[in-house]
């Protein structure tokens, strides 16, 4: 009966053990951010080095849209993880022109991987 048990908590929790977040993937799914940001200067968008966290729209140096130092967003996971599904739903009016990762997982590898650059 206790291996019953386990087995059926064990399947239950198989699909969110899937969902791990992992920063090498992210790393790889952050390739084509790369095109507009870094970690440690602005370019064509912001610096990113520290984003989970940060309040949008107020990196120092950057020129934001006004929908974005607007929003009120503070890029916590849920916030962030909002926004790059569809940047243009969750800011309207933003400069980002990127359309978006609607791939769960790779959402979550590139959360994990901006966790790392502090």
């Amino acid at each position: 009966m206790r291996q019953l048990i386990l087995g059926a908590a064990l399947a239950a929790l198989l699909p969110f053990a899937a969902q791990a977040q992992d920063a090498a993937a992210g790393e790889k799914a952050f390739a084509p951010c790369k095109a507009c940001h870094a970690f440690g200067k602005n370019g064509v968008g912001p610096d990113l080095k520290g984003v989970i966290g940060r309040k949008a729209g107020t990196h120092e140096g950057y020129n934001y849209s006004a929908a974005m130092k607007n929003s009120g967003l503070t890029w916590d996971e849920a916030t962030f993880r909002d926004y790059i599904h569809n940047p243009k739903a969750k800011v309207p009016g933003t400069k980002m022109i990127f359309a978006g990762i609607t791939d769960d997982k790779k959402v979550s590898d590139l959360i994990a991987y901006l966790e790392t650059q502090k």
